[in-house]
């Protein structure tokens, strides 16, 4: 009973972050027109704030062995080449659709744990990532010929390259026995240092709802980050992963419902294979 316990607790704080990060796609939608670094800066700056918080009340101290600060700088610039694509393909998509291609990660980072810390993997795992991808040719609607949204698309995909590519790091650092607090506030403050620059050089004036908006998004990724850290916490990935995909079914909603925006038939399919490929490795894992 204690066990069926933690796993419902475990799928409502999962619900809760997929609730929190589709807030933060709303929001950052929401901003307007604004420079995709100066979105990014909100949602890092917030984020450094609250894990540098954790850390310190966590009780960790520094202890990162200089092999490992390769790994660590490795998985904040590909964390932040994830976010900065996510946040382009949110300007140019239709929310589900950019939400969507970000979730292809997990899958992702299945190919890149078995490439790189060699992670046993099957065909059956890797016929599913297959799967998946041919549902993202349906979201990316690739064309002939040259447009804007096929570019949004494909940084959308490569988002979604990054995203995953950095959870593979945050694997091999677990495996090296960093602490989570550390990794967090790492990324966090490597990221923002990042961006700085780029403000710098290519920012805009803000109206005060766009200030709002962006601090709604932030507080959206807190929640997100807490609900996600939470749920782990709970119970394992094999029981409740599969419940991180209501980002995207939140995100549909609050296009639909505020923003006007009716996904293609063409993204439907594409939703329903990905989610389709993503229960199928969910159920895969929980039976192994």
């Amino acid at each position: 009973m204690e066990k069926q316990g933690n796993i419902k607790k475990g799928i409502f704080y999962i619900l809760i972050s997929a609730l929190g990060f589709s807030l933060m796609n709303f929001f950052v939608v929401k901003a307007g027109d604004l420079p995709t670094f100066q979105k990014a800066l909100f949602r890092n700056g917030g984020a450094m704030i609250v894990s540098l918080f954790l850390f310190v009340k966590s009780g960790d101290t520094p202890d990162t062995k200089p092999s490992d600060l390769g790994i660590l700088l490795m998985r904040a610039i590909l964390g932040s080449i994830g976010l900065f694509s996510n946040f382009y393909a949110l300007d140019h998509l239709l929310l589900s659709d950019a939400s969507i291609l970000n979730k292809l990660a997990p899958f992702f980072t299945l190919i890149l744990s078995a490439v790189f810390l060699k992670e046993k993997t099957n065909w059956k795992q890797f016929l599913l990532v297959a799967l998946a991808f041919i549902g993202m040719l349906f979201v990316v609607r690739p064309e002939m010929h040259f447009s804007e949204s096929m570019v949004a698309s494909v940084v959308g995909v490569i988002g979604g390259f990054g995203a995953g590519a950095a959870y593979t790091c945050v694997r091999a650092l677990g495996k090296r026995g960093m602490p989570s607090s550390e990794i967090v506030f790492g990324f966090s403050l490597i990221s923002t240092l990042i961006v700085i620059p780029f403000v710098i050089k290519d920012h805009a004036p803000m109206s005060l709802p766009q200030v709002v908006y962006l601090l709604m998004a932030s507080i959206g990724a807190t929640v997100g980050q807490f609900g996600i850290t939470l749920a782990y916490k709970e119970a394992p990935s094999k029981e409740i992963s599969i419940f991180d995909y209501f980002t995207v079914v939140f995100s549909a909603l609050w296009g639909l419902l505020f923003l006007g925006q009716i996904p293609y038939w063409t993204s439907i399919i594409g939703y329903g294979v990905i989610f389709m490929s993503a229960y199928l490795m969910f159920l895969y894992n929980k039976k192994h």
